[in-house]
């Protein structure tokens, strides 16, 4: 299993065309990944403009597929005028 959380901050304001536009993605991220484990976005409470993408994925190919997907490449375009910056991401390795 590969894990990856994003930490995403935007900007003052965008919560909810970001939220709208995440949700989006989250459901066809779900109907048309095989490979994806779960899919999760949640929100911190001590940082309000701050949330985490939560993903699993079974091995590499999967999460290829998900780069590499249509969906996946809309989501950009949708959510950086909402973003205050680049995100991070972490990769993990199930145990």
């Amino acid at each position: 299993m590969i894990g990856i959380v994003a930490t995403l901050k935007i900007q003052e304001g965008k919560s909810a065309e970001f939220e709208a536009a995440f949700k989006e993605a989250m459901a066809a991220v779900r109907a048309d990944e095989p490979g994806n484990l779960f899919y999760e976005l949640v929100k911190s409470r001590a940082e309000p403009n701050t949330y985490k993408v939560l993903e699993g994925y079974k091995d590499e190919a999967a999460v290829a597929a998900h780069r590499e997907s249509d969906h996946f490449k809309a989501l950009g375009p949708k959510l950086g005028p909402c973003m205050a910056g680049r995100p991070d991401i972490e990769v993990l390795d199930g145990v």
